[in-house]
């Protein structure tokens, strides 16, 4: 397996095709009509790259996914490590992904690339492990960030298993949020009014509650409705695995600061074979593989600490921008009108502090 960078965490090769290789199997099925396309959404999660493995994903590749005909008011860049800073103490090399972001962002607010407004808000990376110290890093990032930081994302995804573990995008010791150390550095979140972005695989969930009810004033939001993973050892026990899950979200849910975010399913480690087919599925495919993990996350956590994401490009290994957002939106054809504005839009805009649609 290709790996890129060194074994403190970079980008790996995880087998994703290349972007002309994507670009021409998506182009295999016609592109959607947009459904609801007056609902205003702000897609929560989203990333910038330019790496070997994972390919080119800059403002002009999001823009040309988002004029599929949904109304795209605003987006959150969430941390990818890009454009880490070459040079300078290593504790602060994720100062420059802010920066690069946030020049993005200024690009966008111009007006002259649409009416979107891309990452309207901005969340960042940081080794939380250090302890205290990165607070050094989080006030250079505030500063940085022009106003748009939101918060960080310290992934801790892991699995002993090789043909998990091969999915993370870097490396991490296990139980790494019940570390003191990890948690010193995270206990600087909420005096600077960020949140912490949970990202873990399902049986992690455990640690990301004992986390949540530790510091029970930092808003966590907890990412791809927690990582369920279906490939490796897991792959063909998904009733099973189901159902443990489903006892971790609600209690998760019993957590007033966690949040829920719906989406992410789209990638590979999920186990569905969406990316192995000839032709890329419909929005009735996805939804109706889909909606096992949004609705009970609906159920567990109400529309009001729910939001939609789209987690491109790394969900696009499996469909369409345009037909992600169909599919979410066949789950909630029969949604009230409140409910569906706190799902794409009320929920991000309040717990990111963006403009309200």
């Amino acid at each position: 397996m290709p790996r890129f960078g060194d074994a403190k965490g970079e980008f790996r090769g995880i087998g994703y095709r290349d972007d002309a290789a994507l670009k021409a199997w998506l182009a295999k099925r016609p592109e959607e009509e947009a459904l609801e396309p007056e609902l205003p959404i702000i897609d929560p999660h989203h990333h910038f790259w330019d790496t070997r493995e994972r390919g080119h994903y800059f403002l002009p590749e999001l823009l040309a996914d988002i004029d599929g005909g949904h109304n795209i008011v605003s987006t959150v860049f969430l941390e990818c490590r890009a454009m880490y800073r070459k040079s300078g103490p290593r504790e602060m090399a994720a100062l420059g992904e802010v920066e690069f972001v946030n020049g993005i962002a200024a690009m966008s607010a111009s007006g002259n690339y649409g009416s979107c407004r891309v990452a309207e808000g901005i969340v960042g990376g940081g080794d939380l492990a250090v302890g205290a110290r990165v607070r050094t890093l989080l006030e250079a990032q505030i500063a940085a960030a022009g106003g748009r930081l939101r918060g960080i994302r310290h992934g801790v995804a892991w699995d002993g298993n090789e043909s998990v573990g091969r999915f993370a995008s870097r490396v991490v010791p296990p139980h790494l949020v019940l570390d003191a150390k990890f948690r010193e550095g995270f206990a600087q979140l909420a005096p600077l009014g960020l949140s912490f972005e949970s990202w873990q695989y399902h049986p992690q969930l455990q640690d990301a509650i004992d986390l949540a009810r530790a510091f029970p004033e930092t808003t966590i939001i907890l990412n791809h409705v927690g990582g369920v993973l279906g490939v490796g050892p897991y792959s063909g026990h998904r009733q099973e695995i189901q159902a443990g899950w489903r006892k971790d979200i609600n209690e998760m849910a019993k957590c007033p600061n966690v949040y829920c975010k719906l989406g992410g399913i789209g990638m590979v480690s999920f186990g569905f074979d969406f990316h192995e087919r000839d032709l890329p599925p419909s929005s009735e495919d996805l939804a109706a593989a889909w909606r096992q993990y949004i609705e009970p996350s609906i159920e567990s956590f109400g529309a009001n600490r729910c939001m939609f994401e789209s987690n491109f490009p790394l969900d696009k290994q499996s469909c369409g921008y345009t037909e992600l957002w169909n599919a979410f939106k066949r789950i909630t054809a029969s949604a009230s009108a409140s409910e569906k504005k706190a799902l794409y839009s009320g929920t991000a805009a309040r717990v990111y502090r963006l403009i309200v649609p």
